[in-house]
């Protein structure tokens, strides 16, 4: 057996020999599946070299960042978690029928955790941005937590340098600056991901399978069903394991551990759900059976597909490098492997591929689905950051050999030096430029509601209206609590959210839950009782771009200044009129760049109605 430091390239039987001799040098005399033995004496486990607290204090940064002026992007966020969040605490807010009793495939057990969060942020101000901001920044910090408990293990189990480069990934990556805070339960999946990676991770003190389990269960029955295919080839391992040493009942113990604790968190949400929808239903299955066998008139589809490459497009944009070497970690360790080449770190290749498998095949599974978002991807994020950074170390140990009989040996140091730290560079400007263009592109919802915060407006019961920007309303926590977002028509003809009703009723508190909402389907069809009349509204908002055509059901409302006046406008980037570099990284708006390069804008405004123009 090799040294804790370097393995044995045989393959997994190597690793099946002594799992705890794998990260802790313990010797073979104990089974390591059982944890009903005292393991043996263990050397103690080598810490990160970078604090583990000034760790969590540079991710905490960075998503504190992202909670103040990343964009919301997916309107699903606000209609579906926002909205639900703001009826609890407000009781007011817009409703999707999803949370409708005759569907019941969102539950409240998400939002609920969320709301008491909220209520809580209440307390430092009376102003309704900051129950949003506070709620945003306590995802950031669960975040941060997540992703410092999984760096940790890494050091320990894989590599300190593979852990470095992990952080490196996770904290400067375009995706992960929105991933991190978004209010979606694939973002939730994601964060439980992490502590189920690390728990699958560290054999030191013995298998730990029913808390691997627990928390991707958590993951998958309160964030999202479908992020528990991610665990499945962690438990292939575990299963091989467990054939290997020959102990069948311990593997029926660690699985029906996982099994029960998971039960016991569905048991809660079915309680909850059953609180709130007044009747018992089990909202995973749900959400399995529409996406899954609803059939081609209904499911996710009708809400617009996307051809095959989207995912490895999206993900260049929000991972760039670090992408193109997950995508290549499999074929460096397998060449590795095949070689009988030394492991680069205290795991054999063999396992290191176990933990980067589950990014393939979860990138082969959505890609395979006609309906794509970029947030269906959040819940395999670590594991693409994992496989980047197992790439790059075991690429750097390679050709770092400073042996002349080989090619890389006869390259001077500094030169190889040199083109490493460029390559490193270039991923780091290549995503702070993408996170800064996204922030100053698209940020302008998150602007021009501050008008309505004045005290002037604490009080006033007033109609806030959405045209064709309705999908870009930041939720009803940039209005007053008597204000209301209402919807005006516009060209879009598919089903737009409802009302949560606030009718006060005898039979219970929040009615708005289980009563049944008029006008809802799941065919997304069009619902024109959704509608107000433009003459109900005190305030509209709306955008104006140069190059786009006014028509009779979006006018350009921004230039009716007879009607309209400006309260607040943020510059909005005109997408349609931007060169490819420009939409996708930040070009600054210097007089040096050529023209065609640069950015074009347009406006996102609030207006108010001019008095006496009803």
């Amino acid at each position: 057996m090799a040294s804790t430091q370097q393995q044995s390239p045989k393959g997994m039987s190597s690793d099946l020999q002594n799992t705890e001799a794998v990260s802790t040098g313990a010797s073979k005399s104990k089974s390591p599946v059982s944890n009903n033995h005292k393991s043996p004496k263990q050397q103690s486990p080598v810490e990160p070299p970078i604090p583990t607290i000034a760790v969590f204090y540079a991710f905490l940064l960075v998503n504190a960042l992202a909670a103040a002026f990343v964009p919301i992007q997916d309107c699903d966020e606000v209609f579906n978690y926002w909205e639900p969040t703001h009826y609890l605490n407000r009781r007011s807010g817009l409703q999707t029928w999803e949370y409708s009793p005759e569907y019941t495939i969102r539950s409240w057990l998400y939002i609920v955790i969320h709301a008491i969060i909220g209520k809580i942020g209440s307390l430092f101000s009376s102003r309704t941005t900051a129950e949003f901001y506070f709620i945003r920044l306590a995802l950031g910090a669960v975040c941060a937590a997540c992703e410092t408990r999984l760096f940790s293990t890494i050091c320990k189990t894989f590599n300190t340098r593979v852990g470095i480069m992990f952080g490196i990934v996770m904290a400067t990556s375009p995706g992960m600056f929105h991933a991190s805070v978004a209010y979606l339960p694939s973002s939730f999946s994601m964060y439980m991901t992490m502590l189920g990676m690390a728990a699958f991770m560290d054999w030191r003190g013995g298998l730990k399978t029913g808390m691997g389990m627990m928390w991707f269960g958590i993951g998958a029955i309160v964030g999202w069903p479908f992020s528990g295919a991610l665990i499945i080839p962690l438990l292939a391992e575990d299963f091989a394991l467990s054939l290997m040493t020959g102990d069948i009942s311990e593997i029926v113990y660690r699985y029906l551990d996982g099994v029960i604790r998971s039960l016991l968190v569905l048991a809660l949400q079915v309680a909850v759900d059953a609180f709130f929808y007044h009747e018992v239903t089990v909202v995973p299955w749900n959400i399995v059976l529409y996406n899954v066998f609803s059939g081609s008139s209904r499911g996710p589809d009708i809400f617009g597909t996307e051809s095959w490459d989207f995912y490895i497009r999206n993900l260049c944009l929000n991972f760039n490098i670090w992408f193109v070497l997950a995508l290549f970690v499999g074929p460096i360790l397998g060449l590795q492997f095949l070689l009988h080449r030394p492991s680069t770190t205290k795991q054999s290749p063999i396992r290191s591929l176990v933990f980067v498998t589950p990014f393939y095949l979860w990138l082969a599974i959505f890609s395979a689905q006609g309906h794509k978002e970029e947030r269906f991807m959040y819940p395999a994020y670590p594991f693409l950051a994992l496989g980047a950074a197992i790439a790059l170390h075991t690429t750097l140990t390679n050709i770092g050999s400073s042996d002349p009989a080989r090619l890389m040996g006869k390259i001077p140091a500094k030169l190889k030096l040199y083109v490493v730290s460029l390559f490193v560079l270039l991923a780091l400007d290549i995503s702070v430029a993408r996170t800064i263009g996204i922030v100053t592109a698209y940020r302008a919802p998150l602007q021009i509601y501050a008008p309505l915060q004045e005290k002037r407006f604490v009080h006033t019961e007033a109609n806030v209206c959405l045209g064709k920007d309705w999908y870009r309303f930041p939720s009803s926590y940039f209005l007053p609590n008597g204000m209301r977002a209402k919807f005006i028509k516009s060209a879009f003809d598919g089903l737009l959210p409802g009302q949560f009703t606030e009718a006060k009723t005898g039979f219970g508190i929040f009615p708005g839950t289980w009563l049944i909402p008029p006008g809802m389907n799941d065919q997304n069809l069009e619902d024109p009782g959704k509608h107000v009349d433009i003459d109900h509204c005190s305030f509209l908002v709306d955008s104006y771009f140069p190059n786009v055509i006014p028509s009779p059901l979006e006018p350009n409302y921004v230039a009716d200044n007879d009607t309209w006046e400006e309260m607040r406008c943020s510059a909005f980037l005109d997408a349609s009129q931007t060169n490819f570099v420009g939409r996708i990284l930040w070009i600054p708006d210097l007089e040096v760049i050529p023209a065609r390069y640069r950015r074009r804008w347009g406006r996102h405004c609030l207006l108010q109605r001019r008095s006496g123009t009803k």
